[in-house]
């Protein structure tokens, strides 16, 4: 096996770039064996070093871009090299969205039987300051200086915090303060591999339309040194903050927050507004990224769903309940599944706060408590909204609703992949009328995607 790979390690090779890989990264082939090499773009003529070999593929760094695509740009990032956080940034926008429209398409080619032609990729007027929650993990540069950024592409390494043009420039000037007072009040930061030191992450949240801003501190200790006194100078500091939040997380994991979560100052939430929707957003609970890409994707997908007054729906994986909240107007009922329990509690708020009357949420795990609301509320829902996790749907789930056979389905996803796995399982009972790429995060490879499926006539 080994003599039919013609490239090796360590060497160099020029290549010409044929397409582009799921992940947006560019694709040559030396005598039909596939390499992968991020960094490169469609049509470019480069030089590359082989990194890995695998049997069937291989990957390779770029050394020099002997001819550029005209699609490339600067860019405009000074740790775009190395950070994880946006890997298309030397693509133009314009083509991103391309790039991510043509992603969506292979997957559908190459899974699906039914012909279905993915749409242009919904983009944004202005790709950047679009991300309304930054994480920033807290620890030592090589110099044991306290830094704060984001992690270098698959390490632990910390790359500090220059500027971000994705994150929301208040995030990055909170978190830059906080540093700077553990500096001052030699406050420690947490070390993964010795599970010592105080502060791990420093969490931000932004309400876009509302200008109301969250600090989350995230603690290895139960007490943080001059506590009083960090809380005191954020506020003054920072006057849009309406709340800080103590989150205790002690354990040895690479999950950022812990589940314990003391308020330091406000009322432990904030409020963003959504379409004509006002939700509150808590430290724990999951609240889309970009605000402004999330009302157009809701909206698409209750507007494809073709509601009507008598229509009862359900919203499982609801997370605080946006997309059945967004649905309300238009139905008789609503009903939202999620397995986060603080979701579910800010979900019921949120109905509250909004005054809606024909929404209901159940707290549980999609594939458990799906029969168990059905059987009770002796319901048979008509339309059915998902926007699962990135693994998609479970089969457990699928069997329920080729058994429930509502009329219409919407899958809202973040993932193409699982997309279109799970399409595969229903497209014998539905016809898919639409897949519609919405790019929510620009300049990454991510995809989020609208599918519309209506029930085959003869079911």
């Amino acid at each position: 096996m080994e003599n039919k790979v013609p490239v090796q390690k360590n060497k160099e090779y020029i290549v010409t770039i044929s397409d582009y890989g799921y992940e947006g990264e560019g694709i040559a082939k030396i005598d039909n064996f596939t390499i992968f090499i991020p960094g490169a773009m469609k049509d470019e003529k480069v030089k590359i070093l082989i990194v890995k070999v695998n049997t069937s593929h291989a990957f390779g760094k770029v050394l020099e871009i002997i001819a550029p695509s005209s699609k490339r740009q600067e860019t405009d990032c000074s740790t775009y090299k190395r950070c994880g956080g946006c890997n298309l940034r030397h693509i133009k926008y314009e083509e991103t969205l391309n790039l991510k429209r043509k992603i969506v398409q292979n997957l559908i080619d190459k899974t699906l039987k039914q012909k279905v032609v993915a749409k242009e990729t919904i983009g944004m007027e202005k790709p950047f300051f679009y991300r309304n929650k930054a994480q920033y993990p807290v620890g030592y540069n090589k110099e044991k200086e306290i830094v704060t950024g984001v992690y270098a592409a698959r390490t632990h390494e910390i790359i500090e915090l220059k500027s971000c043009v994705i994150q929301m420039p208040i995030s990055q000037e909170i978190a830059k303060f906080v540093i700077d007072f553990m500096k001052e009040n030699k406050i420690t930061a947490y070390n993964e591999k010795t599970g010592k030191g105080t502060i791990r992450h420093i969490v931000v949240k932004v309400g876009l339309r509302t200008n109301e801003v969250m600090c989350v501190l995230v603690t290895n200790e139960r007490k943080i040194p001059e506590e009083d006194k960090l809380v005191e100078e954020l506020k003054e500091r920072f006057s849009k903050i309406k709340t800080i939040v103590k989150n205790i997380n002690q354990k040895n994991t690479n999950v950022i927050m812990g589940f314990e979560n003391e308020i330091l100052y406000g009322n432990g939430y904030i409020q963003d507004k959504l379409g004509d929707f006002i939700f509150n957003i808590s430290p724990l609970s999951f609240y889309q990224i970009n605000p402004i890409q999330t009302e157009k994707l809701y909206n698409l997908a209750i507007e494809k769903a073709d509601l009507n007054k008598d229509d009862i729906a359900l919203d499982l994986y609801c997370g605080i309940g946006t997309i059945g909240t967004f649905a309300s107007p238009y139905v008789k009922k609503v009903y939202g599944i999620e397995i986060v329990e603080q979701a579910i509690k800010d979900a019921k708020e949120n109905a509250k706060l909004n005054e809606i009357e024909n929404i209901e949420f159940y707290c549980g795990d999609v594939e458990e408590v799906l029969e168990n609301v059905l059987n009770k509320e002796n319901i048979v829902p008509n339309v059915v909204f998902v926007d699962p996790p990135r693994k998609g749907l479970d089969k457990h789930t699928i069997q329920n609703i080729l058994n429930l056979k509502p009329e219409r389905f919407v899958y809202i996803s973040c993932n193409p992949a699982t997309l279109m796995r799970d399409l595969k399982e229903l497209e014998e009972d539905y016809e898919i009328i639409e897949i519609q790429p919405v790019d929510m995060f620009p300049f990454t490879s991510h995809v989020e995607c609208v599918a519309v499926l209506q029930l085959k006539q003869d079911i």
